[in-house]
This record gives C-alpha cells, structure tokens and sequence, in this order.
C-alpha cells in the first residue's frame, strides 16, 4: 500500500500505521508483545553496538575494559527506555481504538 497523497499520509497518522504496520488495530496483548519485542531489540542492539565500541577502545588503547559495562551502562538504560515509550505509544493507541469503538456502539 502506498501513499500517494496527504490524505493517504494523514490517515495513516491518524490510525497509528507506522512503515504500513497498523499499530491501531492490536489488542492489548499484542501491543504488550510489540513493546517487549521493541525494548528487547533495543537491549541487544545497543549491548553489540556498546561491545564493538569497548573493542575499538581496546586495539586503540591496549587496555582490557569490563565488558559487563556494556549491557549495565548502555543495553539496560536503553532497552529500558524504548520499551516505556514503545508500550506507551501502544497503550495510546489502544485506548484511542477502544474509545473509538464505544462512541461508535
């Protein structure tokens, strides 16, 4: 589906489509499973990214870092992070569709 004009974008705002996924139309379970899996990814995203950063550091510098510093300093504040916004995000917009469907009733 693309979007081919500004109403096209302007639904897709208003009904919470993000890349063409609907995010408006998930249950509240399924938003509780998209926002565990975006904070997840976010954690293990950031721990690799923290990890080639600490070996970067390591060839340049010659000292031996702690890496357990990666998943405690930049994948937990980060996982973390993305998975209040993301549920947040999903939680609005769960409630918007279920006080849609009641004015509507």
């Amino acid at each position: 589906m693309s979007m081919a004009t500004a109403n096209d974008v302007e639904r897709a705002r208003r009904e919470g489509q993000v890349l063409g996924i609907p995010l408006g139309d998930l249950g509240w379970f399924q938003s509780l499973l998209m926002g565990v899996a975006a904070g997840m990814g976010a954690f293990f995203l950031s721990t690799f990214a923290a990890i080639m950063a600490m070996l970067a550091y390591r060839m340049a510098t010659g000292r031996h870092p702690d890496f357990s510093q990666t998943y405690r300093l930049a994948g937990l504040p980060i996982g973390a992070a993305v998975m209040l916004v993301s549920l947040g995000f999903l939680g609005v917009q769960w409630v918007r569709r279920m006080a849609r469907k009641r004015r509507s009733s």
